[in-house]
């Protein structure tokens, strides 16, 4: 999972969700270029493939020749299709890694192919992986109480909401009811960066918008809280801590999460990149919430990290304690796959998968290690690529390794039942994420990022899939399956027999879709903003043209006094409307064009844009004064009914921009 919302990732072309490949293909020159030099590079080290390389059932069988010969015809491909610079591919497989392979470049301008070895890659969110052991390793010692309020383990103090402590269960599972926090997310100036326990003490934790427990909102605060804890019950800083109690024993040389990168490991860290046809690298990502997506790691790191977790490695934990961590669930939404203690389930039919995603602004990684097979494979791209293709490679390539060589991969969708077109009414809509920010300024994504699921003229379901339309069809009451692949979507009802909230595979164990009320449905919400912007444009415009015909015809102004005064101060009124859209479209462009902006001087452009809302007030307040005049004077029933128009086409971007966190004053998000 992504570092960021998928409506943040979205509107600055970054990191929502971990299917095919985008159709678009890119005019990249360097791509094609890229393949072929490292093919060349990699050609002596495949061997001919086998005769016989299919088993009984028709999967292939899973050998080195068979997987690197599926990688040479997949990958290059992919990534020039998707527009992406390089990527590396791990598989492991009874205990040994099977192949760690490189493609393209991992630095454009000196033409350095990607090793699939030794070159290191952000994996982003799977870094919490090392997070959640860390915290289990300390489960096992006695030293952590799943259960006990997490204030317990700190020196500073989440606040009390609901009622209901936050336990570092409600962690591992995403279920402390954090709303999203960004300020300090990712940065690039080392000057701004801060240690784990400097951030977690500069601000406020994140309000809390759901009860413990209850609801799923995937929390990079939450993570960086646990990641805390374990430095404080250790005494070593949480690097350190990762250094001495899982890269050692696993044998991980090459991964780190200090931050900024230690001198020893530059030679090897791959560049970040916008895409490949872009080809200027990005600088180095700083996270000062380490725990949650700061590592930095080559393919053998973690190709080890995978044998670890398949062999429940007895130097990192007892097997009663991977057991605990891997098939402890928290289901909220049977039958669909749900959160184990900090592992996603990713289970495919009979087929038993754990693993994560993750994302940081350039790089973007899968990793899923299959329980019952002793395998594991583990993919990482760095570049963002062409409409965020990344994401859905990374996705795709994971996916089609199953399919590959497990046929428990492949099941079939099943016969459309005859309840799809009355439950497919009940689900059609707009909905909100549950990862989301309701109490700032930022709240404007859960507007931005809401999600439409429609309904066909069969019955089946159409909503978006990492990017691409899919269709899902009811296989079982309220549970659709995904057409083109395996993933299945739900729909939990309440009590009263109401929609309560919609969820879908891979995201299920971490994400909610909750319908959106009236008041935010972006269905009704942009077109009358549309309608009212248009209305006051029109306005504003007919000012002057109005003036220029007066002068051209040599008429005078036909109104005088307050009447005059108060047609003036309306359309300065609807000027400082515009002002104040211009400022935040301006704070959200700083805001998106680089995650640095989200301290130091964005702060100061912050606050002078919250401070023009006082702007929108005064031009309501002045147009309310303007619907008295004029219906108190004798101007015509056209003055009277468009200045009742202009009043309310400004209480609709009040009530807009009330609803949606641009009213709101705080500072922390």
């Amino acid at each position: 999972m992504s570092l960021l919302p998928r409506a943040f990732g979205t509107l600055a072309a970054l990191l929502l969700l971990p299917s095919t490949l985008a159709a678009q293909e890119s005019e990249n020159p360097l791509v094609p270029e890229v393949q072929t030099e490292v093919e060349d590079v990699q050609a002596d080290t495949v061997s001919p493939p086998p005769e016989e390389v299919t088993a009984p059932d028709g999967t292939h069988r899973l050998t080195r020749t068979d997987v690197d010969t599926w990688l040479d015809g997949y990958m290059p491909y992919a990534l020039r299709q998707a527009d992406i610079a390089g990527a590396v591919v791990t598989v492991v497989k009874d205990g040994e890694i099977l192949t760690s392979r490189g493609f393209g470049y991992s630095d454009l301008e000196n033409k350095a192919p990607v090793d699939g070895y030794e070159t290191m890659f952000r994996p982003g969110s799977i870094s919490k992986l090392f997070t959640w052991v860390s915290v289990m390793q300390l489960v096992e010692q006695g030293e952590i109480d799943l259960d006990a309020d997490i204030n317990t383990y700190l020196d500073f103090e989440i606040p009390e909401a609901y009622g209901e402590p936050i336990t570092m269960r409600n962690l591992m599972t995403h279920t402390p009811g954090f709303q999203e926090k960004l300020r300090n997310l990712i940065l690039t100036d080392e000057d701004l960066y801060l240690s784990l326990e400097e951030f977690l003490k500069s601000t406020p934790p994140p309000a809390r918008i759901f009860a413990p427990g209850k609801t799923p909102a995937y929390s990079n605060y939450g993570t960086a809280v646990a990641g805390y804890v374990v430095q404080r019950i250790s005494g070593q800083p949480y690097e350190a801590y990762v250094e001495e109690h899982i890269f050692e024993p696993l044998g991980m040389e090459r991964a780190t999460f200090r931050q900024p990168l230690p001198e020893e490991f530059e030679p090897y860290v791959s560049n970040g990149y916008n895409s490949a046809s872009d080809g200027k690298a990005q600088p180095y990502e700083l996270i000062p919430m380490g725990p949650a997506g700061s590592l930095a790691a080559d393919g053998e790191s973690m190709g080890r990290f995978m044998i670890g977790l398949l062999e429940r490695n007895p130097a990192l934990m007892a097997p009663e304690t991977w057991d605990q961590m891997y098939n402890t669930l928290y289901q909220l939404t049977p039958p669909l796959n749900a959160m184990a203690l900090g592992f996603w389930e990713l289970d495919k039919g009979n087929l038993r998968i754990r693993g994560h995603g993750g994302d940081t602004s350039f790089f973007h990684s899968d990793l899923n290690v299959f329980l019952d097979k002793n395998v594991g494979i583990y993919v990482s791209v760095n570049s963002t690529g062409t409409h965020g293709a990344a994401g859905t490679l990374r996705f795709a390539v994971t996916t089609d390794f199953a399919q590959r060589y497990f046929p428990e991969a492949t099941v079939p969708v099943g016969e459309r039942l005859d309840t799809a077109k009355e439950h497919g009414a009940i689900v059609a809509g707009t909905y909100e994420s549950s990862r989301t920010v309701a109490t700032n300024f930022a709240a404007i994504m859960r507007l931005l990022g809401q999600e439409t699921i429609s309904m066909n003229e069969d019955g089946d379901l159409v909503m978006p899939l990492f990017g691409q339309q899919a269709v899902w069809r009811e296989v079982e009451p309220f549970v659709w399956r995904h057409e083109g692949g395996y993933e299945r979507m739900s729909a939990v009802m309440t009590e009263d027999g109401n929609l309560d909230y919609v969820t879908f595979e891979p995201v299920s164990p971490i994400i909610h879709l909750t319908p959106a009320p009236w008041y935010r449905n972006n269905g009704l919400v942009m077109p009358l903003l549309t309608i009212s912007l248009l209305v006051l444009l029109a306005t504003l415009i007919m000012w002057p043209v109005r003036a220029i015909v007066r002068w051209r015809f040599k008429r005078t102004f036909p109104l005088s006094g307050r009447e005059a005064l108060v047609y003036r101060l309306t359309r300065i009124g609807i000027i400082l409307v515009f002002v104040f859209l211009i400022a935040w479209f301006l704070a959200f462009q700083t805001l998106f064009s680089n995650l640095s902006g989200l301290s130091g001087g964005f702060i100061a452009q912050l606050r002078l844009t919250q401070f023009t809302q006082i702007f929108l007030y005064a031009a309501f307040a002045v147009s309310v004064w303007n619907v008295w005049t004029v219906w108190t004077s004798g101007q015509s029933w056209f003055g009277k009914a468009w200045s009742i128009v202009v009043s309310l086409a400004i209480l609709i971007v009040l009530f807009v921009a009330a609803t949606n966190g641009l009213l709101s004053l705080e500072t922390h998000f």
